[in-house]
């Protein structure tokens, strides 16, 4: 195996025996081949397109299929495989394209052997040229990004055919001989369609759950039995209150859940009690505790531990061997009986050390928005003197302490902007508000980073000025594909001098790199001290 998708990569350039992750090699290769037959999809079905001829279908599966090789999306082999088989029925469903195709459009693996010698020839190192592969490696996790926030959105209703059409158009690409200025274009094409498909999914979840309100959570434990959801899939969230509403249990949000509180649709049930725990690197800890099933909606899983591996289920794209799966029927209703029943069986969780402060949410654009005056006075008096976007994901790594210490440095006049897992390092240091604005404004999931791009125009238009003469600096920490693909979102919307941690992508060749810092001014982050003086002066 190779794989270098991910922030904690092994030794920043790749995992070659078994995944940082947990990833083993085997499963590894399943997920190249995956990939691999979707660019065959791409160019069969793009060509039928033209004909009007394509199969609809087939770009909801290829968005499918990229979310579930994703970091800590899906470990079982067995869905993999029944993934390939349908890979390749769809793809031999499509006319050939009349010309002489490549072997992605035509190759068939006849058992597991086959699929784990056709891995060793199709992964990353199949391109030889570092700076192509380097590009390709960046398109493609950052569809990969585009595949997981479009799912989201599909899941909720919302759907276009350009999101998708442009996924096939990049897998496709990479089977071409595209020289480096190609290679960027799409990039940054991808980048855009990264700032289309988070607004669908803004318009998505406000349309199914209502506009989300500023709200704090409590982080306190109950004395009922408890249901853990993770992940993000705010649908499954809501089905789940829905059908345990009378069951005599609570239902507690964990990791990216956590601003699923601020939505009117969801706060609405009295038994969605509290917040429990932080982001996904702690939940090995944080589940042994909990005693009640997790249910896992989406990304961040990490291999359980057998202490709670019994009461774990997962449900969309993600998957564990020997961990009960719940599939949605056709019309994309879920069972969580099961769920329900194991709950109560269960003690209630015990306290984690630390809970019982409350964390702030819900600080969505409109949210934002509705105190706008406030912030531009707030700005004008000098009371905020610098927004600091710290967005993005959290990690195992103990270098992951300087967000904790940078956010504790920061002078009183600043506001951090917010999204994502990242914000547990510093959303309970209790830093307070600067007349009753929020310190620390968390937008919500990283799926709602599309608000901070909204907030930071709105401060634009209403000071007259360009998004980058704008009093905000922004300091990024990336773990994984969809946090790839909200940087090439924000590179598409020209934003420059962006600080990017805790280390550099090890897929960003060198001469890659070098064109990076030159177009957008990326650079790495370094120390708190001068991070500080550069991005605040202080």
């Amino acid at each position: 195996m190779f794989c270098y998708q991910c922030e904690e990569t092994l030794k920043g350039t790749g995992c070659t025996v078994r995944g940082v992750c947990g990833k083993e090699d085997d499963i590894a290769a399943y997920q190249d081949v995956l990939i691999y037959l979707c660019k065959g999809i791409s160019i069969r079905n793009l060509a039928a397109m033209e004909q009007g001829r394509g199969d609809p279908d087939a770009g909801l599966f290829i968005a499918d299929a990229l979310f579930a090789v994703l970091t800590n999306v899906n470990f079982d082999k067995a869905r993999f495989a029944a993934m390939i088989a349908e890979a390749v029925a769809i793809r031999d469903g499509l006319p050939a394209t009349g010309s002489p195709e490549p072997d992605a459009c035509t190759w068939k693996p006849k058992d597991e052997s086959d699929i784990l010698e056709k891995a060793l020839s199709v992964g990353t190192l199949s391109t030889a040229d570092e700076d192509l592969r380097s590009l390709r490696s960046t398109l493609l996790f950052g569809l990969m990004g585009v595949a997981a926030y479009y799912t989201h959105a599909a899941v909720l209703g919302k759907t276009d055919d350009t999101i998708t059409t442009f996924l096939q158009k990049g897998l496709a690409s990479t089977t071409e001989d595209l020289t480096v200025p190609e290679l960027v274009s799409l990039v940054l094409e991808c980048g855009s369609v990264g700032v289309s498909v988070l607004a669908l999914l803004d318009a998505a979840n406000t349309s199914a759950f209502g506009k989300p309100e500023i709200t704090a959570v409590k982080t306190t434990v109950g004395t009922r039995p408890g249901i853990l959801i993770t992940g993000h899939d705010l649908k499954d969230l809501e089905m789940l209150l829905e059908q345990s509403k009378d069951a005599g249990v609570d239902v507690y949000t964990h990791g990216e859940m956590l601003p699923a509180h601020a939505y009117p649709a969801l706060k609405k049930y009295a038994h969605l009690h509290s917040n429990y725990g932080g982001s996904w690197p702690h939940q090995r800890e944080e589940f042994e505790q909990f005693n009640g099933p997790v249910l896992f909606t989406t990304n961040c899983l990490v291999p359980p531990k057998d202490s709670y591996k019994n009461r774990l289920f997962t449900t969309g794209v993600t998957g564990f061997p020997d961990v009960p799966h719940i599939s949605a029927s056709p019309d994309g209703k879920k069972d969580f009986s099961q769920v329900i029943a194991c709950a109560k069986s269960c003690q209630p969780p015990n306290a984690l050390p630390g809970s019982g402060n409350d964390l702030i949410t819900g600080c969505a654009h409109d949210a934002v928005l509705a105190i706008a005056d406030k912030v531009v006075a707030a700005v004008k008096s000098g009371d905020i003197k610098r927004f600091i976007v710290m967005a993005g994901c959290d990690g195992r790594q103990k270098e992951r302490e300087y967000y904790t210490e940078f956010a504790k440095a920061l002078p009183g006049d600043a506001v951090i902007l917010t999204a994502g897992c990242a914000k547990y390092r510093y959303n309970s240091l209790g830093l307070g508000t600067i007349g009753g604005i929020p310190r620390v404004i968390d937008a919500g999931q990283c799926n709602d980073c599309y608000s901070l791009v909204v907030i930071a125009q709105a401060l634009a238009g209403a000071f007259g000025v360009g998004i980058n003469d704008l009093p905000i600096s922004y300091n990024i920490a990336w773990y994984e594909q969809k946090a790839v693909l909200v940087l090439l979102a924000l590179f598409s919307l020209g934003v420059q001098d962006i600080t990017l941690g805790p280390k550099l992508p090890g897929f960003v060749s060198p001469a890659v790199l070098d064109l990076l810092a030159k177009q957008f001014d990326l650079k790495p982050n370094t120390t708190v001290p001068a991070d500080l003086r550069r991005m605040v002066g202080a």
